[in-house]
């Protein structure tokens, strides 16, 4: 982790991103306090989720697809 002040991060912002492509994280700091980090993005996995991942795991109740009753309704709807 590297930790870069906000002017140096400015005036060479190009190269402080080369290092995040690579993998570094690089902390901005603003009078030697750090205020955030710039990292690389989390590449999402590129296989598929399996089906049924979560089968048998929930119950859904038979009355899933009624309406809500009145006073849900009206709560819903700030009345």
């Amino acid at each position: 982790m590297k930790v870069v002040n906000i002017a140096d991060a400015k005036a060479h912002l190009s190269q402080y991103l080369e290092l995040v492509q690579r993998g570094e994280t690089i902390v901005l700091s603003k009078r030697n306090e750090p205020i955030a980090e710039i990292k690389p993005l989390r590449r999402r996995s590129r296989r598929p989720r399996p089906a049924a991942l979560c089968a048998g795991d929930f119950d859904v109740p038979e009355s899933f697809d009624e309406s809500l009753p009145e006073s849900v309704l009206i709560e819903f709807e700030g009345k």
